[in-house]
Order: structure tokens, then C-alpha cells, then sequence
């Protein structure tokens, strides 16, 4: 950080000096033309290449075990192209893990590609997705999600759990989206002001999206779970309490994400207020399926502690608008 005075003409004129060392790296002279621009908090940003058009951030990768979580990477850092070179040919599983991986990041698409190299480029404008829109898209994605995962384990429905654990994706696709936007906007105040959001703000929004995309695995969990139970149905009693905790945790995300948006403090303690009725429901499942076969009351029980995993994540969203009580 680097501390000046603020100085005043006769005239009545504020002004402050330019550090050295910056106008000098930046090309900066007598005469030089710069933009300044007031944020919401009141800080004025000093833009040397304001009228230079932006260059292309290019991220360079060759082959790997690991090639599409570095496709992942670039692509959540900010990186507008990113072209994989081998040094003789790429092997048909490196193209299907390029492949696998631009199908999972929205707005990457495969751009040029040949024996030796596969040129992928970001083509979304980040200006046109506002993270709160985002975070509302994954959020109704997560809570269908939720909802289905569980009518699909209560009325024995296959084809519904696949279905769930399919539509986890899409949430994962939106939240890799979010992460490279709040990352554009930490770095662009211009593009911090045009959406408006604060950078200070970007750290809960990636918060709260982490935790949806929790309770979206969660319920994908669930859906596996109902895959493998092949359609068996189980008894009414244990139903009514499953169904219970389901609830309680289903209102809780949805007020939690609600006090979120709108910085709602009282709804965010009504969530926190439902523990200790998840806790004795939980408590009374596990002790239901004691009387169930040893595989079906492991896969019941995993179902329940899916369930209360959510009730937890919903807690932790909520906690983003009020500080934690001791």
C-alpha cells in the first residue's frame, strides 16, 4: 500500500500524485489520458488501458492422466482459450476426457482441433450472467433435485432416481460457472459495478453455491441409493419418519437460500431453531431400521444421514447472514 496526501490548487482543485514506479510501467506521460471510475464503496480506480482492448488469456496444457481437472482449472481461472498440444498425436482417451470435460463447462466450446491439438475457447460474456441469477438457477435445479430424490425412494421409482443423479450435472455445470464469474468480477472492477455486486460480496455468493452444489450430491446420493434398493418400497412407519426429515430439511434450504438474498436475519435463525427436531427424528430412524435386513437398514440409514447432511448445509447458508451463536 502505498500512502499520499491529498493536495489543493489555489483554485480549489483536489489532486493527489501518481506513484512513479506505476505511471512509468504503464507507459504513462504528460498528457496521457486515464479513466477514473467511483465503486459503490467509494474508491476510485485508476485505469491506464482503459480504451485497450482486452487479449485473450491463453492457457497452454499438453496431455495428462489428469487433463480434464486442468481443463476444469483454466477454465474456472479465467481463461479464454485453452488448447491442449501433444507433441505427436492426442490419443483417443485424451479427446474423450477434452470432450467430457467442455460438455461440463458452460460456454466452453472445442474451436479447432487436428491430430496433435484441440484448441477450446470460452465464448459467454461474463457482463450477461449476474452471480445471483446463477445462484437462484442452481438453487432450483438443487431443490427439484432434493425433492424428486426422495419421492423417488418412497415410491420405489428407478427411473426417477436416474434421472436425479443425472440432473446433478447441470448443477455442477452452473456452479463451475458461478466460480468463474465471481473470479472475472475480483479481478474487473468495471464488470463488479455493471453487475452490482461488490467483490466483498463475491466470497459469500461462492459460499453459498458450494453448499447448494453439497446438497445437490447429496440428493444424487439418495438417488443412487434408491438405484441400488432396485425399486424396494419400505414399510409405512419408517416412510412417515424419512418423509419428516425430509421436510424439515427441504423448508430449511429454502429459507436459507431466501435470507440470503434477502439479507433476512430472522428467517435465517428459524432455520438454525430445527435442529433438535432433525436431531430426534434421525434418532428414532435409527432405531427403526434395527428390525430392517442388515443391507436395507444400511441403505435407509445412508438415505437419513444424506438428509441431515442437507439440514447441515442449510445451516451453513444460513449462517452467511448472521454471525454464529456461541
Amino acid at each position: 500500500m502505498d500512502l499520499r496526501k491529498i493536495q489543493r490548487t489555489s483554485g480549489g482543485t483536489f489532486f493527489v500524485c501518481l506513484p512513479k514506479d506505476w505511471a512509468e510501467r504503464n507507459g504513462l506521460d504528460r498528457g496521457t489520458v486515464v479513466s477514473i471510475t467511483e465503486t459503490a464503496d467509494g474508491s476510485l480506480v485508476v485505469n491506464p488501458k482503459y480504451n485497450v482492448e482486452r487479449m485473450p488469456q491463453v492457457a497452454m496444457i499438453t496431455p495428462s492422466p489428469l487433463l480434464d481437472r486442468v481443463i476444469i482449472e483454466k477454465y474456472l481461472l479465467g481463461y479464454d482459450i485453452i488448447q491442449v498440444q501433444a507433441k505427436d498425436r492426442i490419443s483417443p482417451l485424451d479427446r474423450e476426457r477434452v470432450k467430457q470435460a467442455s460438455t461440463r463447462l458452460v460456454g466452453l466450446e472445442i474451436v479447432e482441433e487436428n491430430h496433435s491439438n484441440i484448441v477450446m475457447q470460452c465464448l459467454l460474456e461474463p457482463s450477461t450472467f449476474p452471480p445471483q441469477k446463477i445462484l437462484r438457477r442452481e438453487y432450483s435445479i438443487v431443490s427439484g433435485v432434493h425433492r424428486d430424490a426422495v419421492t423417488a425412494l418412497l415410491e420405489g421409482d428407478v427411473e426417477l432416481a436416474k434421472n436425479v443423479v443425472a440432473r446433478d450435472n447441470e448443477v455442477n455445470r452452473l456452479y463451475f460457472l458461478l466460480v468463474r464469474v465471481l473470479r472475472t468480477v475480483i479481478q474487473n472492477p468495471r464488470l463488479s459495478e455493471k453487475l452490482g455486486i461488490l467483490p466483498i460480496d463475491c466470497l459469500d455468493y461462492r459460499l453459498a453455491a458450494s453448499l447448494v452444489e453439497s446438497i445437490g450430491d447429496h440428493s444424487a446420493s439418495i438417488g443412487e441409493t434408491v438405484i441400488k434398493l432396485a425399486g424396494a418400497k419400505i414399510a409405512d412407519n419408517l416412510s412417515e419418519l424419512v418423509l419428516q426429515l425430509h421436510k424439515i430439511a427441504y423448508e430449511s434450504h429454502e429459507n436459507a437460500i431466501n435470507a440470503v438474498f434477502y439479507h433476512n436475519i430472522s428467517v435465517a435463525e428459524s432455520v438454525r431453531s430445527e435442529r433438535e427436531k432433525i436431531e430426534s427424528i434421525f434418532h428414532q430412524i435409527e432405531t427403526a431400521v434395527l428390525d430392517l435386513p442388515a443391507e436395507v437398514g444400511r441403505h435407509i440409514l445412508a438415505v437419513a444421514s444424506s438428509i441431515h447432511q442437507i439440514y447441515g448445509n442449510s445451516v451453513d447458508i444460513a449462517d452467511l447472514v448472521m454471525p454464529k451463536l456461541p
